[in-house]
């Protein structure tokens, strides 16, 4: 485990495994990290391989945090690793990546983005926020599995069955339930943060966008946009995944990482 601290003096965990050039990887919604365990195991071998708890999914600490609140604690941990850094992020831990990116300019030597949700027009919460309004209210009400619902189908733009199978879980789930609030915390802060897409055209860092062919198409469409801007950008795509290859298919997910390391590890 490696332990830091913020500059404004909250704690950072982040789980530290393996040894070699390093890989900073933030988490996706919904999650403490854990689901990128099979990446990582994969990596291990040939890297140290942190996976940061994110500040806005940690129930010690107070919140809602802010996407450049989310970027202090990768700093933090960033300046406790030796260079090389690739830095991973996933869905809105990318955004965190970008921003962090973009706070720090020759931190990390790369980085690896798979389908971060940047807004590019219209908010994630919809016109006004009513998304979140809807899922706020659910969760007012005790029903986290309705207001993951609405989430999953409204904003990530999943199917209906998709949708209604992961609120019957989240409603069950004694891990998963406490989590729902701050996923709607999470799309708040990055419908907050809003247009980047100017500060994004300055990261000099090599990227490569990932994404998956069965992913909704809208994450496809902010990779495009994303690839127009940044100056260093590679497109790779997986075939036959969506949104969670990283559960679906870890091996192809760290292979991809792998490749790219190589490129500016020497």
């Amino acid at each position: 485990m490696l332990i830091t601290t913020a500059p404004d003096g909250t704690e950072v965990r982040a789980t530290d495994e393996g040894q070699g050039p390093a890989v900073l990887i933030l988490h996706p919604g919904l999650d403490d990290g854990r689901s990128w365990e099979k990446v990582a195991a994969r990596l291990t071998a040939r890297h140290r391989v942190v996976r940061l708890h994110r500040r806005q999914y940690r129930q010690d600490l107070p919140g809602p945090a802010t996407i450049p609140q989310e970027a202090e604690h990768v700093l933090a941990v960033a300046r406790e690793i030796e260079p090389p850094i690739l830095l991973v992020g996933h869905s809105s831990g990318a955004v965190v990546a970008l921003e962090s990116l973009v706070a720090a300019p020759g931190t990390f030597s790369g980085a690896v983005l798979y389908e971060p949700p940047v807004v590019i027009g219209d908010p994630l919460g919809g016109p006004g926020g009513e998304i979140n309004v809807r899922a706020r209210q659910a969760i007012a009400a005790g029903r986290p599995g309705r207001a993951l619902r609405i989430f999953i189908r409204d904003t990530v733009r999943l199917p209906a069955w998709v949708a209604f199978l992961a609120g019957v879980f989240a409603a069950v789930s004694p891990w998963l339930r406490p989590l729902v609030p701050h996923q709607i915390d999470d799309n708040e802060a990055l419908d907050r943060l809003g247009v980047r897409l100017d500060a994004y055209a300055g990261i000099q860092a090599p990227v490569l966008l990932l994404g998956g062919d069965r992913s909704p198409a809208h994450l496809g469409e902010r990779l495009d946009a994303l690839a127009r801007v940044l100056p260093r950008a590679e497109r790779v795509v997986l075939h036959g995944q969506g949104h969670s290859a990283h559960a679906s298919a870890p091996g192809e997910v760290a292979a991809v990482i792998e490749r790219f390391a190589a490129t500016f590890e020497g």
